[in-house]
């Protein structure tokens, strides 16, 4: 008796183009070209009315203006129609006071959530995991994250991110274990052993000749 092999999602590439999409979302429809010339977090939650998806939504929503402050839109998506987004938003604001202000996809085919790897088998086959995909302002996908059903990403971690994305395209540097803005970033290591030799005495923070920081 054959065994059916199970299907595995397909997953987006880093630094690839972002998969290109037009959906229906609880602000009318979106396309990923509507936010050309802007950095965009897409992020989806296995479904509507869940506590912990209840908390992540409330965190990104008091963060809205922080992202928006560094040129960043927020898009939401879950495979739940627009009816239960709107009830659920209503639900949020009535009980915890927290008005959502960003577009929530409805993705009832599952198209968006597919073409992103939201779909995991081994956690979920009609959910999408707890996926966060930041898209710089050429459609550029620059980073991906994923979270188990159980527990809630960190939303902090997401705009921090986005802020060192950002640092790193404007100043050619890389940034350390959880870099803020402000403090030192590294600069990129020689690739000659005469330039590897000059590290020292070019006026970095200096501990060896692969290892350099700067602040900005």
């Amino acid at each position: 008796m054959e065994m059916q092999a199970v299907q595995q999602p397909v997953m987006p590439q880093l630094n690839r183009p972002a998969p290109d999409f037009t959906a229906k979302t609880t602000q009318g429809e979106k396309s990923l070209a509507d936010y050309k010339g802007k950095w965009l977090v897409l992020f989806a939650h296995p479904a509507d009315f869940t506590p912990v998806c209840t908390t992540e939504f409330s965190a990104f929503a008091t963060r809205a203006e922080q992202f928006k402050a560094v040129n960043t839109e927020l898009l939401g998506l879950s495979i739940d129609g627009i009816h239960a987004h709107i009830a659920w938003t209503r639900s949020i604001k009535e009980n915890f006071g927290i008005e959502i202000p960003f577009p929530i996809i409805a993705d009832l085919n599952m198209k968006v959530a597919n073409a992103y790897g939201m779909v995991q088998p081994g956690a979920s086959d009609t959910s999408a995991v707890r996926a966060t995909f930041v898209i710089d302002p050429d459609g550029i996908l620059r980073a991906m994250i994923y979270y188990p059903m159980s527990n809630g990403r960190s939303v902090d971690e997401v705009l921090r991110l986005v802020k060192a994305l950002q640092t790193s395209d404007e100043h050619g540097v890389a940034t350390p274990e959880a870099w803020q803005p402000g403090e030192p970033v590294i600069v990129p290591p020689p690739h000659t052993d005469a330039e590897a030799e000059a590290r020292k005495d070019q006026g970095y923070e200096y501990t060896d000749w692969y290892f350099s920081k700067k602040t900005l």
